[in-house]
């Protein structure tokens, strides 16, 4: 007779009472520490590697009600929570509401807040119900997550893996003390080396291309056309891989069929629903911003159709950027869509609308994905499949309290910040880009770069998307992330020439402790800018 399986585990809940209640308040901190940041430094650094680091400590005081936290599914769900309200309230609802703000229109806030904020929980709901699909598989790049897990996998067995991720650490502390991009590096190491090297060479462009050619690429707009024509490539690709038939992956096993725990028939179902609740959004949006007295009724549904295209697109290119780079270029996306609203002719309350709308979009969307990076490595890389979409279940569950946490913080303490002058500065930027206006040369300039971006993205393929990450390398001013990247590539393919494949294990070890280093600088020496501010 044979034995009965062993109980499977149950995935910890986040309504355990006491889980919950810590959960919550990290969430308010992580909250309160992205609106800081986001107002004075205009940047949000990684709060994963934090929160994670956080858990583990509290799961060294030595009491019985915080043993539970040495469980590493427990742990993976407070950094779920405080890196979802960090991103959430900094990028997904004071950036939008900040907007109308700074164009001198606060009637727009509230109404700007209420659409930010559905917009941030259906992004979040389309990660959830996209990741480990075609489109966005669970075993793409998603660098921060990898660092996160691998941080949480050293505390908890430590050893020779430990040690490694350790020394990644202190090199990743060390390198970006010293200004060296160690997130770029690292992501060197794990990452598709034909989208990256486009990456790199697209940030070496837009930090080079004024000292060696005299021309800033930024102002003649070719980062901007390059994503419109690469992100319009990207979009007909989608659809490509939802639709194409599976493609058997011959192993030496034998042939083995690629599977994924989200099926085409949802992905494309859950697609055409995002687009519909985007929809829906801007129509809500456009209603409490009075935008029914303010333009035509032709232009009206113009408007709802565009900024539901808009969001839609801005979060599929974040998304694509994110898993494959690390970084997502949203602020930059969301200005381009402003930008073609511009050329439209929507008037400057649609337009303020319009951009916070579309701003809304994508950080949530990334950011999940990299939280659920971190709990698919965790959970064994899904090699239980039941567990795997469980736990999944639990950190979508608590990124929905965090957002939520985000919201209800942001809502009370905007008007602190704005009474004092503190709005993100890049909300001073689409604030005079409308108040600027535009004209037709931009019009030409775009069209004429979308052109080899499109190419670029075509040749390149969907696997690769080299189109998309060289328009994100341009969009992204970061001194020296190029040198970073293209080292970083040069190096891994130096170790795997000379060690083989089984090199890849340390070279993924020590590029999360490099991200790993990166972000706790990042972020500690944001904190201590802030406070000298």
């Amino acid at each position: 007779m044979a034995k009965d399986k062993a109980p499977r585990e149950k995935h910890p809940s986040v309504f355990e009472p006491f889980s919950l209640l810590l959960n919550v308040g990290l969430s308010v901190f992580g909250a309160i520490i992205g609106m800081q940041l986001i107002t004075s430094l205009g940047v949000t650094p990684s709060t994963s590697i934090i929160g994670a680091l956080a858990a583990m400590l509290i799961a060294r005081i030595p009491m019985e009600i915080f043993s539970k936290y040495r469980s590493i599914h427990r742990q993976n769900l407070v950094q779920t929570s405080i890196s979802s309200a960090t991103f959430g309230a900094a990028n997904s609802l004071l950036i939008p509401i900040g907007i109308p703000f700074a164009m001198g229109k606060p009637e727009l806030i509230v109404p700007m807040l209420i659409g930010a904020g559905l917009a941030m929980f259906v992004d979040t709901a389309l990660l959830y119900k996209l990741f480990d699909s075609k489109v966005f598989p669970a075993s793409g790049t998603w660098a921060p997550g990898v660092a996160t897990a691998e941080a949480i996998i050293a505390g908890d067995k430590g050893g020779k893996r430990g040690a490694l991720l350790g020394v990644g650490t202190v090199v990743g502390l060390l390198g970006s003390y010293f200004g060296i991009s160690m997130s770029a590096f690292g992501v060197a190491f794990i990452g598709n080396i034909w989208a990256l090297a486009m990456f790199g060479i697209g940030l070496l462009l837009r930090q080079y291309s004024v000292p060696l050619f005299n021309v800033d690429v930024n102002t003649m707009y070719v980062p901007h056309g390059f994503m419109i024509g690469a992100g319009i490539i990207a979009l007909f690709q989608v659809a490509f891989i939802i639709f194409r038939k599976k493609k058997p992956v011959t192993t030496s096993a034998g042939v083995e069929e690629v599977t994924y725990t989200v099926g085409d028939k949802q992905t494309s179902r859950t697609l055409g629903l995002g687009f519909i609740a985007y929809l829906v959004v801007a129509l809500i949006v456009a209603l409490l911003g009075g935008l029914m007295t303010d333009m035509s009724f032709g232009m009206l549904i113009g408007f709802l159709l565009f900024a539901a295209f808009a969001a839609y697109v801005h979060e599929l290119i974040v998304g694509i950027a994110a898993m494959h780079s690390g970084w997502f270029p949203a602020f930059a996306i969301a200005l381009i869509t402003l930008i073609i609203g511009m050329m439209i002719g929507f008037p400057p309350v649609a337009l303020a609308l319009l951009v916070g709308f579309s701003a809304a979009t994508g950080p949530a969307f990334a950011d999940m994905g990299y939280d659920l990076k971190t709990g698919y490595i965790l959970r064994g890389n899904g090699a239980d499949a039941h567990a795997e979409l469980e736990g999944r279940k639990q950190q979508y569950i608590a990124g929905l309290i965090a957002f939520g946490v985000a919201l209800i913080t942001v809502a009370f303490s905007y008007n602190s910040f704005f009474s004092q002058g503190l709005i993100p500065p890049v909300d001073k930027v689409y604030a005079s880009t409308i108040e600027a206006g535009t004209s037709p040369e931009v019009a030409k300039q775009l069209l004429m770069w979308a052109i080899p971006g499109a190419i670029l993205q075509l040749v390149g393929g969907s696997s690769r998307q080299v189109g998309v990450m060289f328009a994100t390398g341009l969009l992204i001013l970061n001194p020296n992330a190029g040198w970073a990247v293209l080292g970083g590539i040069l190096i891994r393919m130096i170790v795997l020439k000379l060690k083989g494949k089984e090199a890849e294990s340390t070279l993924s070890i020590l590029a999360a402790g490099f991200i790993a280093g990166d972000a706790i600088y990042s972020f500690f020496s944001s904190v201590v800018k802030f406070v000298k501010k």
